[in-house]
Formats: structure tokens, C-alpha cells, sequence
């Protein structure tokens, strides 16, 4: 199995588990950090995510992904919450994350030379996001329009983040 599908497959796998026991299945990443792979599965719910949660999500995933047996490296399987800051990278995470302050780090600079803006999402579509600039301490600035291709990563505000 190619790597670039592994993320897929995995997904496939473990959202009928969420779905049973009323996750978010929020991502699924396969990554090889040094000379070690992970397999990591981000899930939530609106009442936050337990030990027990993943636990849940854990033993069945296992023994599906053993049963399958999907990826022939050697991996680590970690089943976690995507915490404050998580990355919107799918469709599904800008659908949920409407009303909300992102930070946004942009590849390229903004016509006032800025790679940074904190934005309160309105709306979404395939290429951009609509909103409006906010500062530090939330007050609404000016509508802005970001394509989503020219952002280094788009993440979940955190007020506790500097950028």
C-alpha cells in the first residue's frame, strides 16, 4: 500500500468506531518522524475527550488495523484529542469551526507585509475563507478573504498562543 493512502484507509477504519460510540473523528495522519512511523487518530466530542475515549477507539482500531493489516512499516498507533490549537486541513473542520477565531500563518506576506492573522471564520468555500480580521483582544477589524492554498497552516485559536 501506497503511503499517501495509508491516512485514507485508516479513516475508513476508524470512523465506524467513532460513529459507534458518538466521536468526531477529527483526523487521521500517518507521519515518519526520524526513523519511526506514527499513525496518529485525532478524535473529540463536545464534551471533550477522555482517557477512556481513546481507549475505546484503541482496542477496536487495533485489532482492525491488524486484521487488515494496511501498512507494512513498523508504526506507533496513538489515539488522542487534537487539543486547543488543532489544524483545520478537511472541509468538516472549517463546517465546525464557523464563528471561531483561527490563526492563520500565510506563506505569503499580505499587501502590509503580515504572514500572521487571527481571523473569525463567517464562511468557507473549496479555495478560500471568509471572515473577518480580529485583533488580540477580539474586536472585529475588516472582512478578509484568504486562499487556503497560500497558508502555511490554519489552526484553531488559542488565546494562550503567541504567534
Amino acid at each position: 500500500m501506497e503511503k499517501k493512502n495509508t491516512a485514507a484507509v485508516v479513516r475508513e477504519l476508524a470512523q465506524p468506531i467513532c460513529d459507534e460510540l458518538g466521536l468526531f473523528l477529527w483526523d487521521v495522519r500517518y507521519e515518519k518522524e526520524g526513523s519511526s512511523y506514527y499513525l496518529r487518530v485525532f478524535i473529540d466530542s463536545d464534551e471533550g475527550i477522555s482517557i477512556e475515549d481513546c481507549e475505546n477507539v484503541t482496542r477496536p482500531l487495533n485489532k482492525a488495523l491488524d486484521e487488515l493489516d494496511p501498512i507494512k512499516e513498523q508504526y506507533v498507533l496513538e489515539v488522542g484529542s487534537p487539543g486547543l490549537g488543532r489544524e483545520l486541513r478537511r472541509p468538516e473542520h472549517f463546517e465546525a469551526c464557523i464563528g471561531d477565531a483561527l490563526k492563520i500563518k500565510l506563506i505569503r506576506p499580505l499587501a502590509d507585509g503580515r504572514k500572521e492573522i487571527l481571523l473569525g471564520l463567517d464562511s468557507y468555500d473549496k479555495e478560500k475563507l471568509y471572515g473577518h480580521e480580529t485583533d488580540d483582544d477580539g474586536n472585529v477589524l475588516e472582512p478578509v478573504e484568504i486562499i487556503i492554498r497560500d497558508t502555511a497552516y490554519i489552526k484553531l485559536y488559542d488565546d494562550n498562543d503567541l504567534f
